[in-house]
C-alpha cells in the first residue's frame, strides 16, 4: 500500500505525549498517529451504521415473530444432539 506524507501541526505538549506513548508501545509516532486516525474514522463509520440500524427499526418496528417461525426454531433446537 502506498503512503502519502502529510504535514500536521501539533503543539509541543501533544508531541511529547505522542512520543511517550509511542515509546511505551514500542512503535513510531507515525504509526501511533495512523492508528489513532484509523480508530477515529472507524468509530465514526460504526456510529453511522448504528444510526442506520436504529432508523430502520423506527421505520419497521420489531414485532412478535410469526408462530410458524417460532415452531421452526423450536424444532431445529430439538433436533440438535446436545
Amino acid at each position: 500500500m502506498s503512503r502519502i506524507q502529510t504535514l500536521v501541526q501539533l503543539d509541543d505538549e501533544l508531541v511529547a505525549l505522542l512520543d511517550q506513548r509511542a515509546a511505551h508501545e514500542g512503535t513510531s509516532r507515525s504509526a501511533l498517529i495512523r492508528r489513532a486516525i484509523e480508530g477515529y474514522l472507524a468509530a465514526e463509520r460504526d456510529a453511522a451504521l448504528d444510526e442506520a440500524i436504529v432508523a430502520g427499526y423506527r421505520r419497521v418496528p420489531a414485532g412478535e415473530p410469526p408462530p410458524e417461525l417460532v415452531a421452526l426454531a423450536a424444532a431445529s433446537i430439538e433436533e440438535e444432539p446436545w
